[in-house]
């Protein structure tokens, strides 16, 4: 079954003088249980995808279906329900409120739904453990530190059972040791079921995922799948070797690639026009 489609997505900003297409033809789903991750560089478009995936913007042309519903045909009151109640997400810079103690911060996505506090209390304890926030809870997030306070910031998303979780370089301010404590319970709440897509420069988090997407000048170009028997060091190397490969692709696609190909050709042909013994016969009549 299908969590999300996308199908034929563009998205162009439009300006009095012009039009920049950030996404072009993206086609791709993601399955319940699925752990995938969107790579790509600076510019490509991953950010711009995640926005409309989160709902927070929509596509110039396409469809995004969500458990099957075409978000296009929402009303807009009816889209933010939806993303409350089937999306969770977790950000790189935690987006916690201070003025609310973590515990509270948890809650905040069922207070906004205005579900009972019976509920929010049974669905915290059954986390907990898992993310190991128990110490945290009282404490606000200006007391713990950039790995605590990623683990309140999964609970909050995940509290309302969503359909997908959207995370957005969720290691991308930690240290190793957190990026790593991080990375082990995305492994460990993807193991229960949850179906999880994350956009990340680190090879290491994309490792974690069942299906790694590469993202290029606003298309999707390419993926690779981790094999059942196959390790995570041998995933990583594999996803390293895609990056390097596509790289050399796109770079020979490049201007001044062909710039530099076309001054090599015409360097090799002047020397093969030129006499070959040229400086030889110089130097003899110089003498």
């Amino acid at each position: 079954m299908s969590i999300l489609e996308c199908k034929n997505i563009k998205k162009v900003y439009q300006t009095k003088n012009l039009s920049t297409e950030a996404l072009r033809d993206v086609n791709f789903s993601v399955e319940k249980g699925e752990f995938i991750s969107i790579m790509g560089e600076s510019g490509a478009g991953k950010t711009t995808l995640l926005n409309i995936l989160a709902t927070l913007d929509s596509p110039s042309s396409g469809v995004l279906l969500l458990n099957g519903k075409d978000m296009g045909n929402l009303k807009k009151e009816e889209v933010s329900a939806f993303r409350r109640r089937e999306l969770g997400f977790v950000f790189q810079d935690f987006n916690l409120l201070d003025q609310f103690n973590n515990r509270d911060n948890i809650f905040l996505p069922l207070v906004l739904s205005e579900e009972k506090e019976s509920l929010m209390q049974e669905r915290l304890a059954k986390m907990q453990g898992i993310l190991g926030i128990e110490e945290l809870l009282e404490k606000y997030p200006y007391e713990v530190s950039g790995g605590q306070k990623q683990r309140i910031a999964i609970a909050r998303a995940i509290i309302t059972n969503p359909s997908l979780l959207l995370a957005d370089e969720p290691t991308g301010a930690l240290d190793s040791a957190s990026s790593e404590m991080i990375l082990q319970l995305f492994h460990k709440i993807h193991a229960e079921g949850q179906t999880i897509l994350m956009v990340t420069h680190s090879l290491r988090a994309a490792s974690y995922a069942d299906r790694v997407l590469f993202i290029k000048d606003g298309v999707v170009f390419h993926e690779i799948y981790r094999g059942n028997e196959e390790g995570q060091r041998d995933f990583m190397e594999r996803i390293s070797e895609a990056q390097l490969v596509l790289s050399k692709q796109q770079n020979a696609l490049r201007p001044d690639s062909l710039y530099d190909r076309q001054t090599e050709m015409a360097t090799e042909m002047t020397t093969e026009m030129a006499p070959k013994d040229a400086f030889t016969e110089r130097k003899g009549r110089e003498a």
